[in-house]
């Protein structure tokens, strides 16, 4: 008898599995909110934006691209004045902005390393869940006047990418916007600013958490290969976030956008041709989930301005679905500890309302 219930139990936990959320893939991007009083015309929202065609149609029912998709339609600031953006990544980590007051990188003086707190990444490294950073514009080769290439460096030769990348190269030619532009900036890669991710400062490739921090290229062949790990940050370049636009403006499905409407171009660009490669591997269809991560709202921090926040799933509701309930930055990090059991919950994200209500029951444990 104790063996037939043993093993009822067992199917059970195998069914509950089957319903939870596997692979993780957060897509963060800039400086722009999804809704926003009709007097504020800068920056532009995203909501109902001619340039932003794929960001759209996910969030319109009925439309094809949004059969695995939910979102959040009251997602606000992280808290009053958390800015500028520095803040909210580190907030994505920890709950908080742990006292950093700007944009400085994690060793610079006056910066925002957080040696002793406690943090998302950390915990997941202490659990033995696997975590990755893919970072544009990291780890690629330089040609002789140490500008970028497009080559990637071997695995052997990463670093734990301290300092911000940034310049022009013939060399070099972006495979998502076509420009010899680049741009990486530490203050967009959360887990940097934690001594325990970040292997203190040391910015060769003897830094043994170097592993962790991936060129955006490497996902390509992760995802092919199936070996993403079970938590991957992903951050474009300050083009392809929609931070900065590119200094030749951008074209976009045959109109050509300058000043902040090229910002949007360029990140629903890049939306629309990673997030289908995500959604194609075999981590995405073995329930994972990809979360499209807006960081500060513009103007003011009230409920008038939103940011947007897609959830696309197999395990999400679905057909863009969504709800009035408030979510910040601490619901993503407070869905993500339960999602993988570390914890104790962490700061403001013990206040907060997980995403659960965007996904089918189950899916969050």
């Amino acid at each position: 008898m104790v063996s037939i219930i043993l093993f009822s139990l067992l199917v059970a936990e195998a069914a509950l599995a089957q319903q939870r959320i596997g692979t993780v893939f957060v897509i963060a991007l800039e400086n722009h909110n999804l809704t926003q009083p009709a007097d504020q015309t800068t920056p532009t929202q995203l909501l109902g934006n001619s340039a932003a065609p794929f960001q759209n149609s996910l969030i319109t029912p009925g439309h094809p691209n949004a059969i695995d998709v939910s979102w959040a339609s009251n997602y606000q600031n992280a808290g009053l004045g958390i800015h500028p953006s520095e803040l909210n990544y580190i907030w994505s980590e920890a709950g908080s902005a742990l006292g950093v007051t700007n944009d400085h990188e994690p060793y610079q003086e006056s910066g925002g390393n957080n040696r002793n707190a406690v943090h998302l990444t950390g915990l997941l490294q202490q659990s033995g869940i696997g975590w990755k950073s893919y970072q544009e514009d990291i780890d690629l080769a330089k040609d002789e006047h140490g500008k970028l290439t497009a080559t990637m460096l071997p695995q052997g030769d990463w670093t734990v990418p301290l300092h911000a990348i940034e310049g022009v190269s013939a060399a070099y030619t972006n495979p998502y916007n076509g420009s010899h532009s680049y741009h990486y900036a530490p203050k967009h890669n959360p887990p940097i600013f934690f001594t325990d991710t970040n292997g203190g400062n040391n910015p060769t490739n003897s830094n043994f958490q170097s592993r962790h921090y991936a060129p955006l290229q490497q996902l390509e062949l992760d995802l092919r290969n199936d070996t993403v790990e079970r938590y991957n940050w992903i951050t474009p370049n300050l083009y392809n976030d929609s931070h900065d636009p590119l200094p030749e403006g951008f074209t976009y499905h045959g109109v050509h956008y300058t000043a902040d409407q090229a910002r949007v171009a360029q990140g629903d660009n890049f939306l629309s041709i990673i997030v289908p490669r995500i959604m194609a591997s075999e981590a995405y269809k073995k329930n994972g989930v990809i979360i499209i991560w807006w960081d500060e709202t513009e103007g003011e921090n009230d409920s008038n301005r939103t940011l947007e926040e897609i959830v696309i799933s197999p395990l999400a509701k679905g057909n863009a679905y969504t709800n009035k309930i408030k979510y910040t930055h601490s619901s993503d990090l407070l869905t993500m500890q339960r999602l993988f059991n570390v914890g104790p919950c962490l700061a403001d994200a013990c206040l907060a309302t997980d995403l659960s209500d965007l996904f089918r029951p189950g899916a969050i444990p």
